[in-house]
């Protein structure tokens, strides 16, 4: 086993809590300069920006995992994760028919801004990504085998649009084999709690909305080869420790 730096909670400029700055080229060089071996970038409901991080990533030798960060039903804010570019795009599509349709107001929430893989600015999107869409937590174990994903509870020991601030309990009936927390010395208090959490693979990311916010490369992910694929089968195995 070898072990990769990682930061996979990552905002482009699409998200409108993203700072504009936060172009596929620039998260990118912003990587490497940290010493980062995989990264991924999860704007709100929405993959669009991936085809040219990717493209960026390929030429600096930095791994990069396909993902978005979904907002269900409940508000409860999920990252979902695919090994392909097609699989991501398909999901993309559904998540989009099922988000529930605001117009941006980029005054209030900020520009949706859509780049090329030359780091050229090529439109913006319309309806406010950060809303919630018609998908629920419960129906996340079924779309992610329809759709060859992962998903991993976001932040969950924040107050706000996470699973156990939303809801308060892990439903009995899911699936999930990772989990991501913000504060790592929380996972013993988090696991009494929730015992669950003791089968789940704990990561942590930034959660970068602007460039400085990028993790140092001060997280690591455990894997039998320096791949996509294997970070992806190493967030979809289950913990037996």
């Amino acid at each position: 086993m070898i072990k990769l730096s990682y930061d996979l909670h990552i905002h482009s400029c699409l998200s409108p809590c993203g700072h504009e700055d936060m172009t596929p080229a620039n998260i990118v060089n912003m990587a490497k300069l940290l010493g980062l071996d995989v990264i991924a970038v999860t704007d709100h409901n929405s993959c669009r920006n991936l085809p040219a991080v990717y493209s960026y990533a390929n030429k600096n030798n930095i791994i990069t995992i396909f993902g978005m960060e979904l907002c269900t039903m409940e508000e409860v804010h999920v990252l979902c994760y695919f090994k392909a570019l097609e699989d991501v795009f398909s999901f993309d599509k559904y998540v989009y028919e099922q988000l529930i349709k605001v117009k941006n107001n980029e005054n209030i929430f900020g520009r949706q801004e859509l780049y090329d893989d030359e780091d050229s600015k090529i439109g913006e999107e319309p309806n406010l990504l950060i809303n919630a869409t018609r998908i629920s937590f419960n129906s996340l174990d079924e779309l992610m085998d329809r759709y060859r994903g992962v998903y991993l509870p976001a932040h969950i020991d924040k107050n706000s649009n996470s699973l156990l601030s939303n809801l308060g309990f892990i439903p009995p009936d899911v699936d999930f084999r990772s989990v991501e927390l913000s504060d790592l010395k929380r996972v013993d208090e988090l696991s009494r709690a929730h015992p669950y959490l003791t089968k789940c693979n704990i990561i942590s990311n930034s959660d970068a909305h602007t460039l400085a916010d990028i993790n140092d490369a001060v997280n690591y992910i455990s894997v039998r080869e320096r791949s996509s694929d294997a970070v992806f089968e190493a967030l979809t195995n289950r913990n037996h420790s």
